[in-house]
């Protein structure tokens, strides 16, 4: 019989490159399908003062962009995603699945706030140094009247006009945002998920709940970093001097509050938390579904294995000389062993 798994921990024998295969195709899945939003978010918080790049809200953005510039233009800059996402988000899944045991987080079956926080702390960490300058490539091209028609000419104008740092100058404040971004995600989608799923099995409908739940409570409650980065990000496109003079988050925030106020760190908050409502309701579904396949596949193979493998049994009779011959029986065959005199 094959040996049984808890579900939510991959097998012992593959559970990095599990976590990473997981891992890459729901953040695969979960930046692509619902990018057309997140471009509308990047354009609504971008400062700018051209009047056709200012729009009220999701409704006027997505028509406005549809007819003036084509649907097409509401995609432009995914491929740089698709390529960052899937070894950030496997790093991202790998990093948090071995912090979250370290720290005890699959201990007990009460609900754990602090393991899943710090392992998702941990995770976004690394996952974001990696995938920083593959979002500073989609931003670019994804604002109003960007030039950029591929990843790859994209990201070599921004190397030659400024260098290797301009993939990294918003790390400090994507962190800022992403780490209790991470932390509020990861530790409300646990909670939820002890709730709504407190067997701990697979299903589907509990991880799209508890999924969307933690994306929209964590996308709202970080939006105001989230401006900040963009304006980081996208200074390199802007012709207002101030702007292209920022430097860090301390010159983001200070730039934001003189010229909107509060409201101003709010900027896009609705495209945002639309995007990640379904979008992390899709990558953990699809992240819970890759775990499952794992588990499954891994103990068929392990029953076929097992079944394949010649079952024996020893006895011992004694025959009319008065010896005793021991008796292999293999599969129903018997099969005569050595001779032992009485």
């Amino acid at each position: 019989m094959a040996e049984e798994h808890d579900y939510e921990a991959l097998p012992e024998s593959s559970p990095m490159a599990a976590h990473m295969a997981a891992g890459a195709v729901a953040g695969i899945a979960e930046h692509a399908i619902m990018y057309p939003f997140d471009s509308i978010k990047t354009r609504m918080q971008v400062f700018t003062s051209n009047p056709s790049a200012v729009y009220t809200g999701i409704t006027n953005a997505l028509s406005r962009i549809s007819t003036g510039e084509g649907s097409v233009a509401l995609w432009r800059g995914v491929g740089s995603v698709i390529v960052g996402a899937g070894p950030a988000h496997a790093l991202y899944f790998a990093m948090y699945e071995q912090c979250k045991d370290q720290f005890g987080g699959n201990q007990g079956s009460g609900h754990h706030f602090i393991a899943p926080a710090a392992a998702g702390a941990c995770a976004t960490t690394a996952s974001d140094a990696l995938m920083n300058p593959f979002d500073v490539v989609k931003q670019r091209m994804q604002v109003h009247g960007s030039e950029y028609r591929s990843v790859l000419s994209c990201f070599r104008s921004i190397w030659a006009a400024e260098g290797f740092s301009a993939f990294y100058v918003s790390y400090p404040t994507t962190l800022l945002m992403t780490v209790p971004f991470q932390a509020m995600q990861f530790s409300t989608y646990e909670f939820a998920g002890k709730i709504l799923n407190p067997s701990g099995i697979y299903d589907p409908k509990s991880h799209i709940l508890a999924g969307a739940m933690a994306g929209s409570v964590a996308a709202a409650l970080t939006t105001p970093l989230d401006v900040a980065k963009t304006l980081l990000q996208t200074r390199g496109t802007s012709s207002d001097p101030a702007i292209r003079g920022v430097r860090g988050v301390g010159g983001s925030v200070g730039l934001i509050w003189r010229r909107a106020g509060v409201a101003g760190f709010f900027r896009g908050w609705k495209p945002r938390v639309l995007t990640h409502m379904p979008s992390t309701a899709i990558c953990w579904t699809v992240y819970e579904w890759a775990k499952d396949w794992m588990i499954t596949d891994e103990d068929t193979t392990l029953s076929s294995s097992s079944s394949s493998t010649p079952s024996s049994t020893l006895s011992t009779t004694t025959i009319e000389d008065g010896t005793r011959q021991d008796i292999r029986h293999e599969d129903g065959v018997e099969r005569m062993g050595a001779k032992e005199s009485g």
